[in-house]
């Protein structure tokens, strides 16, 4: 399509009677930021017209419950766990951890000896209760490790953005324009003052299920919110500028790889990612309590 001309709407996906999956139908969505309300630095505010053959991707992000199939049937030994270490946010640890080594330009995140998946926030804790939520201190290689056990892949940038959309054009958000609609909170963000305080007002402090609030027009849960979700692509600012307008799959080569979706520490005063056209990266080896992931393959 030339650019400058009007995308067709994506049709509504049909759900997948195996594997958890949606089907997203071919077509061409508009994808990037046009308010001008983003990050010019993460490259997202030049809109393009991008082409997408068929592809199925995950309703939610991947569990603990799934997570833990996997590790149980490959043995799989996340980053994390080989570091021996994590960055957890400090606002959910104990005060033993305020002493915890932590980043000069992110001082409210904390090293955390023994934060893993299946210890969140460090040797104290463990995943009673939350099977349901989502799997983090998972790096994008582990990701990888499980899209291969799995039989699938992770979707790329513009995959990711066209079914956080939901079919719908130039939206902030995967319902439309406006935070909380009607009063309602659609998604899993600060509420309050960050990094000091944060009332919940949302249902969570921290992770929420991943089934948790409204699904998209795609029936996609949670494509905004709880937590950040890796990309196949490497990230490069200009990635949009560059973008093939079919089936694009970003730079050949990088230092970090996309995340997308923001997470339970969003807030507009300092992260104001939590857009469907937002884009965030880490490097391929790290992992946080507010990262995880969902699938997708080619239909």
């Amino acid at each position: 399509m030339a650019a400058g001309t009007t995308p067709s709407r994506i049709a509504p996906a049909a759900p997948s009677k195996s594997a958890g999956m949606v089907l997203i139908p071919g077509g061409t969505f508009r994808m990037g930021n046009h308010r001008g309300d983003g990050y010019p630095a993460d490259g997202e505010h030049h809109v393009h017209d991008v082409g997408l053959a068929p592809f199925w991707i995950d309703a939610t992000a991947v569990t603990n419950a799934r997570f833990a199939a996997f590790v149980e049937a490959t043995g799989h030994i996340t980053d994390a766990e080989r570091f021996g270490w994590s960055f957890v946010f400090g606002g959910i640890l104990p005060d033993s951890y305020a002493g915890a080594r932590r980043p000069v330009d992110a001082p409210w995140w904390r090293q955390v000896f023994g934060a893993a998946w299946r210890t969140p926030e460090g040797p104290h804790s463990d995943l009673t209760g939350r099977s349901d939520h989502p799997v983090v201190h998972v790096s994008w290689t582990d990701a990888m490790a499980f899209c291969a056990w799995s039989g699938t892949r992770l979707p790329t940038e513009a995959e990711w953005e066209c079914a956080a959309r939901g079919g719908r054009a130039d939206q902030r958000f995967p319902w439309g324009d406006e935070l909380n609609p009607g009063g309602k909170h659609r998604m899993n963000v600060w509420q309050g003052a960050f990094p000091g305080r944060n009332s919940g007002a949302d249902g969570f402090k921290g992770t929420a299920p991943v089934t948790a609030y409204e699904l998209n027009d795609y029936g996609l849960s949670n494509m905004t919110g709880n937590v950040w979700e890796w990309c196949a692509d490497w990230f490069a600012a200009g990635a949009y500028q560059g973008s093939r307008l079919l089936n694009p799959t970003g730079p050949t080569r990088g230092i970090s790889r996309v995340m997308r979706g923001g997470s339970y520490l969003c807030h507009r005063s300092y992260c104001n990612r939590y857009r469907v056209d937002a884009r965030s990266s880490n490097t391929p080896d790290s992992s946080t309590g507010n990262c995880g992931f969902r699938c997708a393959r080619s239909a």
